[in-house]
């Protein structure tokens, strides 16, 4: 029996033993790791999957949309600040890209510009009268009137000429006595534009006319009418303005970092709209002196040949200006797909480690472009490595990480005030089918302005300002209230302009506003494109809605119609 209670007792201490080890030391492991995870949860931020620009120091729920937040990788593994890693999956997943930058061939000896065909002012003539009177008949009275040189214009009475012909009968009588009072007589008809044998005929018929014609001494096509039959004329009173379309200009912008490359003489080729299958030659023939303030480019004008009448002022050209004398080896180029262009800032992505999937977001200046390629100026350097393809992909790694990227350029961890601004632009569900009826008004209305037509812009105004005033905004946020009354402001004041400057002026912040609500309507039918034109609104840029892809600059219209680029895409959801 007591053998019994001493193998009991050998047993139980056994067991403790091996329960100390194995728990023991488990529990031991388990504290260490919970101190650890303690410390780095000390670090660790945490992000919202659909509002990235969130960063946050605690879990909890996103002050946007309400959704859990989810940790941000904050491992550094020995990066910099500003750099972040993607593993190989999301990688082959994005399929993203990378190219090696470096010495490149660049074609800089052709720079293409755009422009369009304006008449010769050095061509540009008015035709007078040289005696006063009264137009008894006008045969050329309509702009786009062809006129050649002793054309008959215009019939006039005109008594000075009257006076002037009795004048000459009598000095006729005293030819042999006074003969120079004679000459300064028939001077006197010669300098009010009588030929030699208007002036004999008078003098040999010995009949006085009423009425003279007017000869045109030039040719051309009428650019403007000055008069109309039955006015009353005065001496050197101009009848007609006269353009001369046998040589037209092709007058082209250029912008600034552009203008090094060009001098006077060089070759250019152009192009039209209207023969997009020839190629008409050039030489430049004038570069302004003076760079526009505003749109940051100058003129450069080739004078055409237009014999056979195939240029007409206001048509689009395209222009290729070759024999540049600019640098061709060593230059930096990369693919535009590598470029995410905000407008104000250019960036691309770089890998930093050539065997690890580690990118860090880098600022370029861009230099001129060729077909699907830009020139680096600053930013890069011969090999490195970069993103060529998955761009957009890497940055919305970058913000998930709470790295710098496109949208951000500096970290911002104040969430609050991120998240206010984002909630200031919200649009409550009942109003978005509201928003939805006037954006066909908005549109027309952006066309307008692209088109350079004032006119049309103020009528399309009306009807959007009469569509915006119907809303009923009375069951609105305070801060959406407050966008629609300054849209509403910014239309009206559209409509009083006739200036399209000033039209274009007040669309700047009429964008501003009508596109923060526009911006979180939750079913759009399309998708749409917010462009953006780094030279408006005096250089700081301003934003327009359009529905398709290709820019179309309402900022400037046909003086830089496709200045601008994608800043962001609203998706049918």
């Amino acid at each position: 029996m007591k053998k019994n209670v001493v193998y009991i007792g050998i047993a139980v201490l056994i067991g403790l033993c091996i329960g100390y080890f194995i728990f023991g030391n488990h529990l031991e492991k388990t504290s260490i790791h919970e101190h650890e995870q303690a410390i780095d949860n000390s670090d660790q931020a945490w992000t919202c999957s659909m509002h990235p620009q969130v960063i946050q120091s605690e879990p909890g729920d996103c002050p946007i949309c309400g959704m859990d937040l989810i940790p941000v990788d904050v491992a550094s593994d020995g990066l910099s600040v500003d750099e972040f890693r993607m593993t190989e999956n999301a990688i082959a997943l994005a399929n993203i890209q990378t190219s090696t930058v470096g010495g490149t061939d660049f074609d800089t000896k052709a720079l293409k510009l755009s422009g369009k065909i304006k008449e010769n002012e050095k061509a540009n003539t008015v035709q007078v009268t040289h005696f006063a009177g009264r137009i008894e008949k006008l045969f050329v009275n309509s702009i786009g009137e062809k006129v050649s040189n002793g054309q008959i214009i215009a019939i006039i009475y005109s008594p000075e000429l009257v006076a002037a012909q009795q004048e000459l009968l009598t000095a006729v009588a005293l030819k042999k006595t006074q003969p120079a009072l004679y000459e300064a007589v028939r001077n006197k008809l010669k300098l009010r534009k009588l030929s030699e044998a208007q002036i004999n005929k008078i003098e040999s018929s010995g009949e006085i006319k009423e009425t003279f014609p007017v000869h045109a001494h030039v040719s051309g096509i009428v650019s403007e009418t000055m008069v109309e039959e039955g006015n009353h004329i005065e001496k050197g009173q101009i009848l007609l303005k006269v353009t001369d379309l046998r040589t037209v200009w092709a007058s082209f912008d250029a912008y600034e970092h552009q203008i090094s490359l060009l001098k006077i003489g060089q070759k250019i080729k152009i192009k039209t709209n209207a023969y997009p299958n020839q190629i008409f030659d050039g030489d430049i023939s004038f570069i302004d002196p003076v760079l526009n303030a505003s749109t940051r480019t100058v003129t450069v004008r080739a004078v055409l040949k237009n014999y056979d009448g195939l240029f007409k002022p206001g048509m689009f050209v395209e222009g290729t200006v070759t024999d540049i004398n600019g640098t061709s080896k060593d230059a930096i180029v990369i693919p535009k797909s590598a470029v995410l262009w905000t407008g104000k800032r250019s960036i691309v992505y770089v890998k930093t480690a050539s065997d690890q999937s580690v990118f860090e977001m880098r600022e370029v200046t861009l230099g001129n472009t060729e077909g699907e390629t830009y020139l680096i100026q600053e930013g890069l350097q011969n090999g490195e490595e970069i993103v060529t393809n998955g761009t957009f992909t890497v940055d919305a790694a970058a913000q998930l990480q709470g790295k710098k990227s496109m949208m951000n350029q500096a970290l911002n961890h104040d969430s609050k005030t991120i998240a206010e601004k984002m909630i200031e632009s919200g649009v409550s569900i009942n109003f978005q089918k509201e928003l939805m009826t006037i954006l066909p008004s908005y549109f027309l209305l952006k066309d307008a302005l692209v088109a350079d037509d004032a006119g049309t812009t103020i009528s399309l105004s009306k009807k959007l300002l009469t569509e915006l005033k119907s809303m009923n905004i009375e069951t609105l946020k305070t801060n959406e209230q407050a966008k629609v009354t300054k849209s509403i402001k910014m239309v009206e004041a559209i409509s009083q302009q006739k200036n399209i400057v000033d039209q274009r002026r007040f669309f700047v912040t009429l964008n501003e506003n009508l596109i923060a609500l526009i911006k979180n309507i939750e079913n759009l039918p399309n998708v749409l494109y917010i462009q953006e034109c780094p030279m408006a609104d005096q250089n700081r840029g301003a934003i327009w809605l359009s529905k398709e892809v290709e820019i179309r600059n309402p900022y400037f219209g046909s003086e830089m119609l496709t200045c601008g680029s994608i800043v962001d895409t609203l998706t049918v959801k």
